[in-house]
């Protein structure tokens, strides 16, 4: 009864590691999985006849010489299923169809108002996965999942969106259910902070990261804990909320209905409010950024303050979880350059100096397609469940 499930577990694990490496010879899935030779060799060769791997040659010339004739190099099929990406920010509705090569083959983004009807907004993306889906001349029976972001802690007892610090519309609505009745595909949903995390570490700025954590710096302050390649969250989905750490009891309301969260200090309606008197009602994050960027102090000092104060937050996490990566996302990653100073010399001032002194601090690398990309990417984590459903695979990098 053993072999059975070894031969399903050793499955899943080439599955996992060419997912997440990209090509690979037979032997070097070997050498990383710690098997025989002839057991990857048995492995392939039953992926191979359902069409989940191929052959492919390699394009990157930072590859090491190998010694005597180099073996094939082995991929995901890009060709035996799509996947969609589906990003609910605060103001904007995102949608990436990708490959199992992780190649993304379309994308698609509309603005939305700040307070939004989430229903509006579903409606808005199932229209939109449709029409991206065709700009990427993919037959919508190849799609093997749907991943998809929102702006707040998912309940992953129960799927339901459950915070009023986002959208009033959004608080208790089960956002996996709904958009798997309306597409007619499976669905999996997630905060984008877990998403932006999930994406840097897997095709970003945290690869190789045992211990990562994706502060996404917007409209909203979030994040993402990612711990031994899978992100961490709580017991109910609601772990990694960053910005409504409380860092003055005294300070304003925020919208989550506690005093002094750290999002009422840096999201970017306050920094934005800091400025407008003297810049006019027009001011935009962009100007902001170009402003400070150009030495403009004002916008400078804002931003660098909005550092600091993140950094202070960022000790506290650095002393409880000890990661080795924290990596800057979000719109505010644009100005890393200001913002990144102060935050590390407060998380050195505020961290204990062995939980600080072991952590780097980076800019995320996938931009505005972080948290799309981390959609695609947690339906790649599930790959077994979606693939052995319909004998398909996964995305590959983007």
């Amino acid at each position: 009864m053993r072999m059975p499930d070894a031969r399903i577990g050793n499955r899943e694990r080439v599955i996992e590691l060419l997912r997440t490496r990209g090509a690979l010879t037979r032997a070097d899935l070997a050498r990383s999985l710690g098997l025989s030779r002839a057991t990857v060799s048995n492995v392939v060769a039953a992926l191979y006849r359902e069409g989940l791997v191929v052959e492919t040659e390699s394009t990157d010339t930072s590859v090491q010489p190998r010694q005597g004739r180099p073996g094939a190099l082995l991929t995901l099929n890009p060709s035996a299923g799509v996947v969609v990406g589906i990003d609910f920010g605060h103001t904007h509705v995102r949608v990436i169809v990708a490959d199992l090569a992780h190649t993304v083959l379309a994308e698609n983004t509309r603005i939305l108002t700040r307070d939004h009807d989430a229903r509006h907004a579903l409606q808005t993306a199932v229209a939109m996965a449709e029409e991206t889906l065709i700009a990427s001349g993919v037959d919508r029976t190849k799609v093997i999942g749907v991943g998809a972001g929102v702006p707040g802690p998912v309940n992953t007892l129960t799927g339901a969106v459950g915070s009023s610090s986002i959208a009033p519309s959004w608080v208790g609505l089960r956002p996996g259910e709904e958009l798997a009745a309306r597409l007619e595909l499976p669905v999996l949903v997630d905060n984008v902070g877990n998403l932006g995390a999930l994406a840097e570490v897997t095709w970003g700025a945290g690869q190789g990261s045992q211990v990562a954590v994706y502060i996404k710096l917007g409209t909203g302050v979030g994040a993402g804990f990612v711990l031994g390649g899978r992100i961490f969250r709580g017991s109910c989905g609601t772990a990694a909320e960053f910005g409504h750490m409380t860092i003055d009891p005294a300070g304003q309301i925020c919208r989550c209905g506690n005093r002094g969260c750290l999002e009422t200090y840096v999201g970017l309606p306050a920094l934005l409010g800091q400025l407008r008197t003297h810049y006019g009602a027009d001011l935009t994050t962009h100007d902001v950024v170009a402003l400070a960027l150009a030495g403009d102090r004002a916008c400078g000092r804002v931003l660098a303050d909005a550092g600091q104060r993140v950094g202070s937050a960022m000790a506290i996490v650095c002393n409880l979880f000890n990661p080795d990566r924290v990596i800057i996302g979000g719109e505010l990653a644009a100005a890393c350059d200001i913002v990144l100073p102060p935050l590390r010399n407060a998380l050195d001032r505020d961290a204990l100096p062995f939980a600080g002194g072991h952590v780097t601090v980076c800019k995320g690398q996938l931009r505005d397609r972080a948290v799309a990309l981390g959609a695609i990417a947690t339906i790649l984590h599930a790959t077994t469940r979606f693939v052995s459903a319909s004998r398909s695979a996964a995305p590959t990098r983007p």
